[in-house]
């Protein structure tokens, strides 16, 4: 094998790829809370639960782009 040979899955690289979109929703999700509970204190258990809402949702995203990207390599290999 050379060294700029490539074993393995394709897959694994896009979605190694695929996971800054969703470490980018995150922060942005975060960021968004700590300004607004900078701005009016009072409202922050609201937006604290409204955050973890669309954490959830992002990471369940995330989740399933790796179980494709595993389903894809396995039938790929086949």
């Amino acid at each position: 094998m050379t060294l700029l040979e490539m074993s393995g899955s394709l897959n694994m690289v896009g979605y190694g790829l695929a996971t800054i979109g969703p470490g980018v929703g995150v922060a942005m999700i975060f960021s968004a809370v700590i300004n607004g509970t900078a701005r009016q204190p009072e409202a922050r258990s609201s937006l604290l639960s409204t955050a973890w809402i669309g954490f959830a949702v992002v990471e369940a995203l995330a989740i399933i782009g790796i179980a494709l990207a595993f389903v894809l390599t396995g039938t790929l290999t086949k």
